[in-house]
């Protein structure tokens, strides 16, 4: 592994992985003002692959497939990603059709796009587990940038205008942070003679500060919705927690796995599902953002069985708060997760995007090593106060019924 810096000053990872036919490249603006209106960076990120000053948006969605570049951009709360696989060979073309994309982008199916998105947007939300997640993000981050869920989308992508799609747009790309992260197999040397011949043009990466605040700390909340048509309820329970770079974001990690997100070894899966018959699905999440992090338990079950369902949601956290998990338990958990992070980094793809997110959220482009090593040394008492810390009275609880 070799970092660089660029001409541009962006943080540059380039790892050599031999004999793979298909290189990958990530590259990720890190956003540090708000939307001004929701759904507006979203919207953006989806026309910035809808053609350039050089390509109509049909001629460059042909380049790319008769070419097999599979290139992708991504909005996530923190980021924007663009991203692309390629035969070695193509390299150097599908890195010239990405600066083109990134600096000449036209924005012009800006009507269009729009349209399609509420659409989407509209059927997604058909989904009775979409709704209550949904009305859950919007409750937990109650007036944060964080709380844009499809609904608060919907009631205002309207008001949306393709000048401030573009100002926002030359907002990040000349106001950010940018880290990219190469893996393929392709000589170094030239791949960083590339990266400086096609991307220079791209603002020079800066450090500003920041214009979005952590949210505020959540108050004991529950939030209902009535679906007439659904046939079953949907709960979900949340905390905000810490997130990547606490010294407890391993235990979380941890606690996460063996609560609920192991699948049918979990504890939740067991008790609520297994023994109790309460759950179609149950599971547990951890959810990072850069300014918080969210831990819920999800369940599915009959709307007979709601109360049922949160008071054995309780019973299982009381448990982890006052038993101190076996050895055993703790132990198949670490291997759990370190499994897990071996299968999400087979491809040079999963490593060039896993590389330039940690480096986004202010990590070393190798953090996994990191990551791995933490996990091993935490103990079951560690384990024990991290519960008793962050599983308090203060939760949002969001329910969709019939």
């Amino acid at each position: 592994m070799r970092e660089i810096l660029l001409n541009n000053n962006i943080n540059a990872c380039i790892k050599i992985n031999n004999d793979t036919p298909r290189t990958a490249l990530a590259l990720n603006f890190l956003i540090e003002r708000p939307e001004k209106i929701p759904g507006e960076y979203l919207l953006m990120n989806r026309l910035l692959l809808k053609g350039t000053n050089k390509y109509k948006s049909e001629e460059l969605a042909s380049i790319l497939d008769e070419n097999a570049i599979d290139m992708l951009t991504e909005m996530k709360y923190d980021y924007l990603r663009f991203r692309f696989v390629s035969l070695n060979e193509d390299f150097e073309y599908a890195l010239s059709i990405l600066s083109d994309v990134i600096l000449n982008s036209t924005f012009e199916e800006f009507e269009k796009e729009r349209e399609t998105l509420k659409g989407e947007l509209l059927a997604e939300l058909d989904s009775a587990r979409t709704k209550v997640s949904d009305l859950f993000t919007k409750t937990i981050y109650k007036n944060h940038f964080y709380g844009a869920s499809y609904t608060t989308i919907l009631e205002n992508i309207d008001r949306v205008t393709l000048e401030s799609v573009k100002e926002s747009y030359n907002y990040i790309l000349t106001n950010s942070k940018k880290t990219l992260a190469f893996a393929g197999d392709i000589d170094s040397d030239r791949v960083v003679e590339l990266l400086n011949k096609y991307l220079d043009r791209i603002p020079d990466s800066k450090n500003i500060v920041s214009e979005i605040c952590p949210p505020n700390p959540v108050k004991q909340e529950k939030a209902e919705l009535v679906k007439e048509d659904a046939q079953q309820a949907q709960i979900i329970q949340g905390w905000l927690v810490p997130t990547i770079g606490s010294d407890d974001y391993f235990k979380i990690m941890l606690l996460n796995t063996i609560l609920g997100a192991s699948g049918l070894s979990s504890r939740l899966f067991m008790e609520l599902r297994e023994k109790k018959g309460l759950a179609y699905t149950v599971r547990t999440s951890y959810e990072t953002h850069q300014k918080a992090a969210v831990f819920s338990i999800y369940i599915g079950t009959e709307p007979s069985n709601i109360e049922t369902s949160i008071s054995g949601f309780k019973e299982e956290i009381e448990k982890i708060k006052r038993i101190p998990v076996s050895e055993e338990e703790l132990h198949n958990a670490k291997n759990n997760i370190i499994g897990k992070q071996q299968f999400i980094t087979e491809t040079n793809s999963q490593q060039a995007n896993l590389m330039a997110y940690y480096s986004i959220s202010g990590k070393p482009f190798d953090y996994q090593k990191e990551v791995v090593e933490r996990l091993k040394s935490v103990t079951s008492a560690e384990l024990l106060e991290c519960a008793n810390k962050y599983f308090t009275d203060n939760f949002v609880i969001a329910v969709l019924r019939p």
